[in-house]
């Protein structure tokens, strides 16, 4: 697929190109050094302005803290703050801070307990740190000691208890938290590069698991592979990736791993959801495999064609969904050409036919979190707008705009329990019954992208990523 780059001397245009062409490995660690000077700039900015409008100096943000099982002393994998990410590429350090006060450098208050029991977070290095003040605290408590007064500041984290504790009158700020969330709707140049990089390693792991689907391995088998070629442990991933063979892939979020292998002859599809972390930056991608030819395969490269479609449907300016309903149309062209539904696309939207066999929404916004925040907000000041009453699960509701990076992910699935809502309904003396039993077996389709307005222009990062292999 010709990449949908504009030819210019921009130096992100480039680096964009680079990678879209498989070259950028030789060009990482520099083009994230010229970057990333540009992005702490405009986030101080951003984060400042909240600050400052709500009346404070500056801020303190947390890392986060462990959480352990009940009664237990195992804590749960540490998930970080997605604030604390946003200023560097430190994602696996708990009970540390960052400490932001006007004009002064960024402070970075480092956990690095004297702990025999754990291994001491390495010190911090590369291309961000002299940009920064770095000082190590053992506990969490030194950090309030070099803090000072509180009382100038506004905090964020989820450590509302310990906050109050240390004096602070301004914690998770609702207006602060608008405002910054709005913002971050509109990517840097290094998200932006964060996200391809991310992309490229989503598109490895998805190579490597249609090779173990191809080998006849089990669900979990295929995980591995996935977690082998993006060379992540499982809580190093951005959300716990869906392996779905064949029926499985009819639940939307199937949250198990089968560890029985199937027989050849009972191989029908594997739906792939899995994603891929760089600097806290996450690729969200899915992709859909038949087994062998024959209708099912007719259907996924019909929704490939159509997801394809949709994305160079794409306009700055155009409501999120407006290009959701787009894609409901382009599937009730698929359903009724593949003989599925015999119904008119018109009466197919009209009656919400294609809500069964989609009933999630076309995609949603994605960046230092895998469902990032802000889908719904219009406005800094928190103004948010519904998704529409058809397409309830729809998580973006925003205008296309420039620096934006959102998912596009239609489906088309075989859920038995829409299924027998749309057989009691009117219309099931327009549904090819027999057909969708003879699918049933195979689950559903999806097949997502992750995509960049860039210069007006929708960027596909994960078909780039995949053409880089």
């Amino acid at each position: 697929m010709e990449c949908l780059i504009r030819a210019s001397a921009d130096h992100y245009t480039s680096t964009i190109t680079m990678l879209s062409k498989g070259l950028f490995m030789t060009h990482l660690s520099t083009d994230l050094e010229t970057l990333y000077p540009e992005h702490l700039e405009l986030i101080t900015k951003r984060y400042l302005e909240a600050a400052q409008q709500a009346g404070k100096e500056g801020l303190l943000i947390s890392s986060g803290a462990l959480k352990y099982a009940f009664l237990d002393d195992h804590s749960y994998p540490f998930k970080v703050n997605p604030h604390f990410k946003s200023w560097l590429p430190i994602t696996g350090v708990n009970d540390s801070f960052i400490l932001i006060k006007g004009n002064q450098k960024p402070q970075l208050l480092y956990h690095q307990p004297d702990d025999y029991w754990h291994m001491k977070p390495a010190d911090p290095e590369g291309y961000w740190v002299d940009r920064w003040q770095i000082q190590p605290i053992g506990q969490p408590v030194d950090a309030h000691n070099l803090v000072g007064d509180t009382s100038k500041l506004a905090f964020i984290g989820e450590e509302a208890d310990l906050a109050k504790e240390w004096g602070f009158d301004n914690t998770n700020d609702t207006n602060i938290l608008n405002s910054i969330h709005f913002d971050r709707a509109y990517k840097t140049r290094y998200e932006l590069a964060c996200l391809q990089l991310a992309n490229l390693k989503a598109a490895k792991g998805h190579h490597a698991a249609e090779q173990a689907f191809r080998q006849g391995q089990s669900e979990f088998e295929i995980q591995h592979a996935y977690l082998a070629a993006i060379e992540h442990r499982e809580q190093q991933t951005p959300y716990s990736s869906i392996v779905a063979l064949n029926e499985h892939a009819a639940v939307l979020h199937y949250q198990h791993y089968d560890f029985a292998a199937k027989a050849t002859d009972d191989l029908h599809s594997l739906l792939i959801d899995a994603g891929a972390e760089q600097h806290g930056y996450a690729a969200d991608v899915t992709r859909t495999y038949a087994f062998r030819d024959g209708i099912f395969k007719d259907l996924v490269n019909s929704m490939d064609a159509a997801q394809q479609a949709i994305i160079n449907d794409i306009k700055v300016g155009m409501d999120y969904p407006e290009l959701n309903k787009k894609m409901h149309i382009r599937l009730a062209n698929i359903l009724q050409s593949s003989g599925l539904v015999n119904l008119s696309v018109d009466a197919m939207i009209d009656n919400n036919i294609t809500f069964t066999f989609l009933p999630h929404g076309l995609g949603h916004f994605l960046g230092l979190q895998t469902h990032d925040v802000a889908g719904f907000q219009q406005s800094k000041s928190g103004i948010n707008k519904s998704a529409p009453a058809n397409y309830p699960a729809l998580r973006l509701t925003r205008p296309i705009e420039n620096n934006q990076v959102f998912t596009i992910e239609p489906g088309l699935y075989f859920i038995p329990s829409l299924l027998t809502e749309l057989r009691r309904s009117s219309h099931t003396k327009n549904i090819n019954w027999p057909l969708i039993e003879s699918l049933m077996p195979c689950g559903g389709i999806r097949i997502e992208d992750n995509i960049a307005i860039i210069d007006s222009l929708p960027v596909n990062l994960t078909r780039d990523a995949f053409l880089g292999l």
